[in-house]
């Protein structure tokens, strides 16, 4: 999975016509409209997924994807995960990090005195 970054979580379906609520693990919820797929984590393999139309709603992403057109199509992928490759990720600046590539990272003070291992955040 190192070569994927986790963009958000499938909640729920949406109506009866394949949509889906999607819980955003990004901080710019813009950038699903600048996607045009999504890798979808079946637990036991990578799905690409072409992003039809992009809808906001409160804090939740509402997705539509090509070729799922109804709630049964949709509803078996609840609490899975959407990915985008590193090549479709945000583009960080200088000093920005993505929080996946800090995890297991081991964590000092400023003196250089070792805290322990960043385990989530």
């Amino acid at each position: 999975m190192d070569n994927y970054l986790r963009v958000g979580v499938i909640t729920r379906a949406h109506g009866i016509h394949g949509e889906v609520k999607v819980y955003p693990t990004t901080d710019d919820c813009n950038r699903f409209k600048e996607l045009n797929e999504v890798i979808l984590d079946t637990g036991k393999g990578y799905l690409p997924l072409e992003i039809e139309n992009v809808k906001f709603f409160k804090n939740m992403i509402i997705l539509k994807f090509k070729g799922m057109d109804t709630i049964n199509d949709i509803e078996k992928y609840r609490g899975k995960d959407l990915l985008v490759t590193r090549e479709n990720a945000v583009k960080l600046e200088e000093d920005e990090y993505f929080i996946y590539d800090l995890l297991e990272s081991e964590v000092f003070t400023e003196e250089g005195i070792k805290l322990g291992i960043l385990e989530e955040i």
